[in-house]
């Protein structure tokens, strides 16, 4: 495969593509993706889905958001985002509706676990949408963490200051009472997180 006709190709794919995309502008897109990945044109990301390297890298959380849709960053990564954790977290959790669990919960992608944890519906909510991806707000990001740990997560480190009290009450009221046990100290002491979690 030339450059040039490679190049030509791989400009109307975007950054993260599909075999089904690659299959829209090429007869034969398993000679055409075979070809790229040998040449380092492409980079396969799982089976299936590619990154084109004549376009930006994709983020982290970009590739996260787009293996598994609808989905939000939460947890430890967003917490670290929004700077209420200052530990940079090795596993970047990424929430889904979807009920494919096991093996396949797990990616592995520039040296990051992208693990997929699925929440129901009632409870997907809480994030905003930026640069190619869905974000958990802090708030929701914390009840997130609490809800799937078990715990709150540093306790003895949050910045409770990035925190908004007000929005982070109204979310606890989607949770289960364990969360909102979890949670209540930050209503009557938010300076009192040596609670036992």
């Amino acid at each position: 495969m030339k450059k040039q006709k490679s190049f030509e190709i791989l400009r109307f794919l975007p950054a993260l593509f599909r075999y089904a995309d690659a299959a829209k502008i090429v007869a034969n897109p398993n000679v055409f993706l075979t070809r790229a990945l040998r040449a380092g044109y492409v980079s396969r990301i799982i089976r299936g889905v590619y990154f084109n390297t004549f376009k930006h890298l994709p983020r982290i959380e970009e590739v996260a958001c787009y293996l598994r849709t609808p989905s939000y960053i939460s947890c430890e990564w967003a917490l670290n985002y929004h700077n209420i954790i200052l530990q940079v977290p090795a596993v970047c959790t990424t929430i889904t509706l979807s009920s494919s669990v096991g093996k396949r919960n797990t990616v592995h992608y520039r040296d990051v676990m992208i693990e997929y944890s699925k929440i129901s519906e009632r409870l997907f909510c809480g994030f905003d949408t930026n640069e190619g991806f869905n974000m958990a707000v802090p708030e929701k990001a914390l009840l997130d963490t609490i809800y799937l740990r078990g715990q709150i997560p540093f306790a003895d480190e949050l910045e409770i200051d990035n925190l908004d009290l007000f929005k982070l009450m109204d979310l606890s009221l989607l949770y289960p009472v364990s969360v909102k046990k979890k949670v209540k100290p930050f209503f009557i002491a938010p300076d009192a997180l040596s609670i036992k979690s």
